[in-house]
């Protein structure tokens, strides 16, 4: 059975690059917003959308799911913040370990309180090792969590982290400078872990060029994720999916 996770590997084997959009339901201000994002994505290349934040204080994040999935294609992958935000409607989650941290709620307190919830779902659960970088100013994720960031030139504590993720059992390593980072995650650190592991490595937090998002690639990223430069600038995701879309074409795998 074909599965994102399988997808996933696939194209990391492959050495294909994907974009993935992230959706904060707390910063989605009306339905119009996210229609414009939807449509945008739709008539690109955008391979996933990714939902959820560090806290969400509306009621919109049911509805999102549910305005994506009848407007898209496109997979949902919810990427929580709390047990609180799952959601049957998505088509899977990104079971998140917080793994540059210290706090044992979010290495492992969250997911006790949502696995018998995610037993009984049909989402499919992809297990993810969590890396939070340094990415210029204190960001949401960091003070939610109550954890320290993995300072942005220590390369060996983070490869060695992500190392490690990979020998737990992790599918996946999730590498981020968190939402609304001044910084994106630079390229030597971004090298250091893709070197250091042999899963596929997703890259997010202060991409708002698309010059930072080819860096982030050709620097050993598997998966970009865009998420707050979208509402400043929409073209941008045009740019990048494009971009990644030509990339690929000179695999001769897309």
């Amino acid at each position: 059975m074909e599965t994102i996770l399988n997808t996933i590997i696939h194209r990391h084997t492959l050495g294909q690059k994907s974009i993935a959009v992230l959706i904060d339901p707390d910063k989605v201000h009306n339905s119009d917003e996210l229609d414009t994002v939807i449509k945008i994505a739709n008539e690109n290349y955008v391979d996933y959308f990714f939902v959820g934040g560090s806290h969400i204080t509306n009621s919109f994040f049911s509805n999102v799911i549910s305005i994506i999935k009848s407007k898209s294609n496109i997979p949902v992958l919810l990427f929580p913040g709390s047990h609180l935000q799952i959601d049957d409607k998505a088509d899977g989650i990104f079971l998140l370990s917080l793994l540059s941290g210290r706090n044992p709620e979010f290495l492992i307190g969250q997911h006790v309180v949502a696995a018998p919830i995610l037993k009984r779902s049909e989402l499919e659960i992809i297990s993810t090792g969590y890396i939070l970088i340094e990415g210029g100013a204190t960001t949401s994720v960091e003070y939610m969590s109550n954890t320290t960031p993995i300072p942005s030139g220590k390369y060996s504590i983070a490869s060695s982290t992500a190392m490690a993720g990979e020998m737990l059992g992790k599918q996946l390593i999730y590498m981020d400078a968190g939402s609304g980072a001044p910084n994106p995650i630079n390229s030597k650190m971004i090298r250091s872990v893709a070197d250091a592991i042999s899963i596929p490595l997703i890259v997010g937090g202060g991409i708002k060029s698309k010059e930072m998002a080819v860096d982030a690639l050709d620097s050993g990223a598997d998966i970009i994720v865009i998420g707050n430069a979208i509402e400043k600038n929409p073209n941008l995701l045009i740019e990048v999916s494009n971009t990644i879309y030509d990339m690929n074409k000179e695999l001769n795998i897309h």
